[in-house]
């Protein structure tokens, strides 16, 4: 008895490790990879204009990926005070919590960062699909995938309600939707795209089979009274 609690903890340490690494490693390639580009935004949100830095994509990417620490020590901070009132699977719930605040956050501010003439320029809407998926490029794709990826990653591992396919496709589609309604409704000067919904909430069923293992699993339903065993009689 003991040696399988022992080893069920060592598995759950090793999620715990794991979800982590992901939180921590994945900003730092990112931080590599564009580096350049974030650099020349670092002196204007260092000295805390708010023009030039969180209005632009590669400032709100510095600032997102500058305060991955100050997440990762959130997580701790939250996965220890649960420890502290015996809830199982602290450090999981607290990871995904915060994974999924911290990378959804500045996706959906920059989906919804104003183009060259907001409540000027006519709101625009396209429903035919796959029609701007064409003009999208790489780099567009790669993007919209990325808006509720994180939500897709850790929605699943925070709640045994969303851990399903189908249920991880519903969120980031209404998601989507809902990010897509807001451009219109405010005039933003961007095109609500019925193919930023599709590649959306692909982007999020993706990166919820990646995390499929971590999923939180089901409570089996309490036995019916048809289900239990009959008493047997008293003699």
């Amino acid at each position: 008895m003991n040696h399988n609690r022992s080893v069920a903890a060592a598995v759950r340490r090793a999620r715990g490790t794991v979800l982590l690494s992901v939180m921590v490693l994945g900003p730092a390639v990112v931080l590599f990879v564009m580096r350049r580009a974030l650099f020349m935004a670092a002196p204007t949100c260092v000295a805390g204009r708010w023009h030039g830095c969180l209005d632009t994509f590669n400032g709100v990417v510095l600032v997102t990926l500058a305060s991955v620490p100050l997440a990762v020590l959130l997580a701790w901070a939250l996965a220890r005070r649960r420890r502290a009132a015996g809830v199982a699977g602290a450090w999981r719930m607290s990871l995904a919590e915060v994974g999924m605040v911290h990378g959804t956050v500045p996706f959906v501010w920059l989906t919804l960062m104003p183009g060259a003439q907001p409540g000027v320029a006519p709101a625009r809407v396209s429903l035919v699909p796959l029609r701007d998926l064409l003009v999208m490029g790489p780099l567009g794709i790669v993007g919209n995938l990325l808006v509720f990826a994180s939500l897709g990653f850790f929605g699943p591992v925070r709640w045994a309600a969303l851990a399903s396919v189908p249920r991880v496709l519903a969120l980031g589609a209404g998601c989507s939707v809902l990010v897509e309604t807001a451009q219109y409704v405010f005039q933003l000067d961007r095109v609500s795209s019925v193919d930023d919904v599709l590649v959306n909430a692909a982007g999020a069923v993706l990166a919820g089979l990646a995390s499929r293992r971590w999923w939180r699993g089901r409570q089996a339903p309490a036995p019916s009274d048809r289900d239990r065993p009959a008493l047997a009689p008293a003699a």
